[in-house]
């Protein structure tokens, strides 16, 4: 039991640095990507970052196998190869940003920089595209997966798995129609969009490291001894 505490534990940390990794890149980003504004050093910061947000992702995949592979090994497999190819999507993103700062720091001093201005107009693209997939159609797919083996399994609260249900179609379909290029007319439905997952990985996150896995549920998988259950609800 004590070994499936530790992993719950683990799992929700993971999950909190995964946000913090994935929302402070996009404030350094936002002005550089616009304009070529803001802090050179403070946008690599925000790569570097990206860079451990691809390994807490991965790593929150692995932390749950384990137990998710007792519901379903299926969807527990799909979960961890799904969450690997978002790591790489975001990886991929992180050498389109370097890319860009290390051109608009080659162009900075040039009078005329017209040459070099569909280039830095591709790779600019190239980010904003990466970000659609990956965290985009790529999270709010492995999201529909995890959160439907929590809700059969019953590991967590019943509605914590419904947010996931909800927020990961929600956010696809947000950036489906942002690919298409309606996002602007869209925008005051942003946040509400990715208000679902935000709260499913938020409350996912709280309630592991408060919480655990439920007791009840381990035993029914197979994980604990359902013999023991009271000593271990204690525990």
């Amino acid at each position: 039991m004590n070994s499936y505490r530790t992993t719950a534990i683990a799992v929700g940390v993971l999950f909190l640095i995964t946000h913090v990794t994935a929302i402070v890149p996009r404030i350094f980003y936002g002005p550089f990507l616009i304009d070529g504004s803001g802090d050179a050093s403070a946008v690599t910061f925000g790569a570097l970052l990206e860079v451990v947000l691809a390994l807490t992702v991965v790593g929150t995949a692995i932390a749950l196998y384990p137990v998710a592979k007792r519901q379903d090994a299926g969807l527990a497999v799909g979960y961890v190869a799904l969450r690997t190819l978002e790591a790489s999507v975001i990886l991929v993103g992180v050498v389109g940003i370097l890319t860009l700062v290390s051109l608009r720091a080659s162009v900075a001093g040039l009078a005329d920089d017209s040459s070099v201005a569909p280039l830095i107009d591709t790779l600019v693209a190239f980010v904003d595209v990466s970000f659609v997939v990956g965290p985009g159609f790529i999270c709010g797919t492995n999201t529909v997966l995890m959160a439907w083996i929590m809700y059969k399994s019953g590991l967590v609260p019943r509605f914590i798995a419904v947010l996931g249900l909800v927020g990961g179609p929600l956010v696809f379909a947000f950036n489906v129609v942002k690919l298409f290029g309606f996002s602007e007319q869209m925008m005051p439905w942003a946040g509400l969009a990715v208000v679902p997952i935000f709260s499913w990985e938020l409350c996912l996150a709280f309630y592991l490291i408060v919480k655990g896995f439920r007791p009840e549920a381990l035993a029914r998988l197979g994980l604990v001894d359902g013999s023991n259950q009271r000593r271990l609800v204690t525990a």
